[in-house]
C-alpha cells in the first residue's frame, strides 16, 4: 500500500474523508522573504490605551452577509491575517500565516505553508482544515451573501488538503504570480465556531468570531463603545514584519455621532487622535491652546495609495436618472472647480474617474466632465425639461428635476450645499439628505437612494464585476450601486477576468473604464495624495512615521501599514502634569514627504 493509500484509508477510519487531499508536485520551489526592511520602530513601546472615536454603532459583528459591509468590518477584518500580504513599501510578497508558498506550472494555483505557530484567538491552531471549511462557508446559501457564494464559487475552484499545514488554491484562470495571492486569496475560518444552518445570519450576528491578529473584542456596549484587547501571548509577537507593531494594549472605539463633538472629546484628551484629512479641519479646526502649547501635535504625511472612488454614484433604475442626457447635464451642472478652491483650499484635485493610481491598468485618458453650466441647460431643454416653477427647477410631464444627495458623512455637507446652488442655475434641485453612517449604507447597499456621495476602498487592481456587471444590478446587498447593466460591457468584465495576457487585461481595463465614464453613473468627486492627523503628544512614531501604502497614521489594526504607533507612559504622565499646572511645549507640526510622487 502506497503511502497515499494509507492516508486516505486512515482518513476514512477518522471519518475525515470528505476532504480534498492529493500529492505535491515533486518539482515545487518554495519561496520566503524574511530579507525586506521591517517598517516598525524597535524603540516602541507596548501598553497603554489608546481611544479612538467612530460615527455610529455596527449593525452586526458579522463580515458577511445582510448589512455587514459597514465601516466596522474593516476593524475586524484586519484583525483576520491573510496567508501572504505584498510589502507595503515595495510590493513584494511577504508572509503571514504562511510561512512558504510556491507556483504551480499551470499559472493559476499557488501552494502555501501553513506557520505552524498561527493560532486562533481560542487557542487553537490554524490549519488546512480551516481553509477547507472557509471554502464552504464562503459558498453556503446559509451567510446569505451572494458576491462571496458567486465569487468563491466561479474564481476559486478548489482547496487541496495535503496535510494539516500544507494547502493549494487553485483559481479558475491563470494570472501573474503576484496577482494570484490577491484574486484567489481566502481568509480562513473557524469550523469550530461556525454553527453554518438557516439560522446562521440571525444567530451570528453579535457572536464575536475567532480571530488570527493581534486584537480581539472583550467589551461591548451597545450603542455606545467597543473595546478590543492585545492578544497576551499573540503568536506573531516576534515574527518579521508583524514585531514591534500593535503595541496598544487596549483599544477603544467610541460611539460619537457628530465630528464636531468628536473634536471636543479630542481636544479634551478623552480620544488621543482626530483625522484631519479635510482641509478645514486643517486649516481651521487644529488651532487654539492645546496646539499652541504643543500638547497636541499635526501631521502631514504624503503617500502613494490607489485612489478610492470618491464621488456620486447616480442610481440608475431611478426614473429620471435613466436617461443619460440627464445623467451628462448632472455632471456638467456640478461645480467641483469651486469645491476645491473654496472649500478645500487647493489642497486636492480632481478625481479623473472611479479606478485612479493604478498604474498602467489606469486609463490616463479619461477626464471628468467639467463644469460647464450652458452645456447643461442646453443638454436639459433638448431633453424636454423647459418649463420652471417659482423656484426656477426644471419640470417635464408634470415631474420636478429634483434629487435628494444621500451622505452619511457631515463633513461632506459643505460640499454638497455648494454643490446644490450651482446645479439650482440648470434648474436642478439637490435635496441634500443625510443619514448616520449605518442608515446611510443600509439605503445604499438595497438601492434606496437617488444619488449618494460616498467613497469606495480600493484593492490592488481594479474590480469591475463587483461594481459594474448586470449579474449584481437591481439586488439588494450587492455592490453595483448604480444599478448599471449594460450587455456590452458585461462581455468586457468576463473577458477580463479571464484574460491571462496582462497586456491584453490592462487594454480591457481601458475599454471598461472608459465605457463606465461614458455611461455617467459615477460622477468622481476629488482626491488627495496625503494623509493628515492631530494627535496627543504621548503617541509616538517611527523615524519614517507611515508606509508608503499607508491610508491613515494612526490605524490600529491594518495588517499591511497599520499599528506602528506606540503610547510613552512617562511622556504621557508629565503632558498631563504640565496641563494642569498650565505649563506647555514648543508646538510641532510635522511634514513628512519620504513618498511624496
Amino acid at each position: 500500500m502506497t503511502a497515499q493509500k494509507f492516508y486516505i484509508a486512515l482518513l476514512f477510519s477518522l471519518g475525515l474523508a470528505n476532504i480534498s487531499i492529493a500529492e505535491l508536485p515533486n518539482d515545487l520551489k518554495w519561496e520566503t522573504n524574511l530579507d525586506s526592511t521591517e517598517w516598525s520602530s524597535p524603540e516602541s513601546i507596548r501598553g497603554g490605551i489608546m481611544r479612538y472615536s467612530m460615527p455610529s454603532f455596527p449593525p452586526t459583528l458579522r463580515t458577511v452577509g445582510p448589512d455587514s459591509n459597514n465601516a466596522f468590518r474593516a476593524y475586524l477584518l484586519d484583525n483576520q491575517m491573510p496567508l501572504v500580504t505584498l510589502h507595503p513599501n515595495t510590493d513584494e510578497v511577504i508572509p503571514l500565516l504562511a510561512s512558504h508558498w510556491a507556483y504551480d506550472d499551470d499559472g493559476k494555483t499557488v501552494h502555501y505553508k501553513i506557520n505552524p505557530l498561527a493560532k486562533w484567538s481560542d487557542g487553537k491552531s490554524v490549519t488546512a482544515d480551516d481553509f477547507l471549511f472557509a471554502l464552504a462557508f464562503n459558498r453556503s446559501k446559509h451567510i446569505i451573501a451572494p458576491w462571496y457564494n458567486k465569487h468563491y464559487t466561479e474564481q476559486i475552484i478548489d482547496i487541496i488538503k495535503h496535510d494539516t499545514q500544507t494547502i493549494s488554491i487553485i483559481g479558475a484562470t491563470a494570472k501573474p504570480k503576484k496577482d494570484l495571492h490577491v484574486f484567489y486569496s481566502i481568509l480562513p475560518r473557524s469550523k469550530y465556531f461556525h454553527q453554518l444552518n438557516p439560522d446562521w445570519v440571525a444567530s451570528h450576528n453579535w457572536k464575536i468570531e475567532p480571530n488570527t491578529g493581534a486584537y480581539q473584542i472583550t467589551k461591548i456596549k451597545k450603542g455606545k463603545s467597543i473595546t478590543f484587547t492585545r492578544k497576551e501571548n499573540w503568536w506573531g509577537n516576534e515574527l518579521p514584519y508583524l514585531r514591534n507593531r500593535f503595541n496598544a494594549d487596549i483599544v477603544m472605539l467610541k460611539v460619537v455621532r457628530d465630528p464636531n463633538t468628536a473634536f471636543k472629546y479630542f481636544e479634551r484628551g478623552e480620544l488621543d487622535t482626530f483625522n484631519l484629512t479635510l482641509p478645514k479641519l486643517w486649516h481651521n479646526k487644529a488651532e487654539g491652546t492645546m496646539f499652541e502649547k504643543g500638547f497636541i501635535h499635526k501631521i502631514e504625511f504624503y503617500n502613494q495609495v490607489e485612489k478610492s472612488a470618491s464621488g456620486i454614484f447616480l442610481n440608475t433604475s431611478n426614473e429620471l436618472l435613466k436617461d443619460i442626457t440627464v445623467r451628462k447635464a448632472l455632471a456638467s451642472a456640478l461645480n467641483f472647480k469651486q469645491v476645491i478652491d473654496v472649500i478645500l483650499r487647493g489642497d486636492y484635485q480632481r478625481l479623473p474617474t472611479f479606478h485612479t493610481g493604478y498604474g498602467r491598468y489606469s486609463n490616463t485618458q479619461i477626464q471628468p466632465i467639467d463644469f460647464n453650466l450652458d452645456k447643461a441647460i442646453n443638454l436639459l431643454q433638448k431633453a424636454g425639461w423647459t418649463e420652471k416653477d417659482s423656484l426656477g427647477i426644471r419640470s417635464k410631464d408634470q415631474q420636478r428635476l429634483s434629487f435628494k444627495m444621500s451622505y452619511g458623512n457631515k463633513l461632506y455637507e459643505p460640499q454638497i450645499l455648494l454643490l446644490s446652488e450651482e446645479a439650482k442655475k440648470a434648474g436642478i434641485e439637490l435635496i441634500p439628505y443625510y443619514l448616520e453612517s449605518t442608515s446611510f449604507y443600509k439605503n445604499v447597499i438595497e438601492k434606496k437612494h437617488d444619488m449618494a456621495w460616498l467613497t469606495w476602498s480600493t484593492g490592488l487592481r481594479p474590480a469591475y464585476w463587483e461594481h459594474f456587471h448586470s449579474d449584481n444590478a437591481n439586488k439588494a446587498q450587492t455592490n453595483n450601486i448604480t444599478n448599471f447593466s449594460n450587455a456590452q460591457v458585461d462581455e468586457l468584465i468576463e473577458r477580463y477576468r479571464k484574460e491571462t495576457d496582462e497586456a491584453q487585461r490592462i487594454e480591457l481595463a481601458h475599454q471598461i473604464e472608459q465605457e463606465i465614464a461614458d455611461a455617467v453613473i459615477f460622477i468622481p468627486a476629488t482626491m488627495k495624495t496625503f494623509t493628515r492627523a492631530a494627535f496627543w503628544r504621548w503617541l509616538k512614531l517611527p523615524k519614517v512615521p507611515a508606509t508608503r501604502s499607508s491610508e491613515s497614521i494612526f490605524d490600529p489594526f491594518n495588517i499591511d501599514f497599520g499599528g506602528l504607533f506606540w503610547i510613552d507612559p512617562k511622556m504621557k504622565f508629565h503632558s498631563l502634569a504640565a496641563k494642569k499646572s498650565g505649563d506647555g511645549f514648543k508646538p510641532v507640526t510635522i511634514i513628512n514627504t519620504e513618498y511624496k510622487e
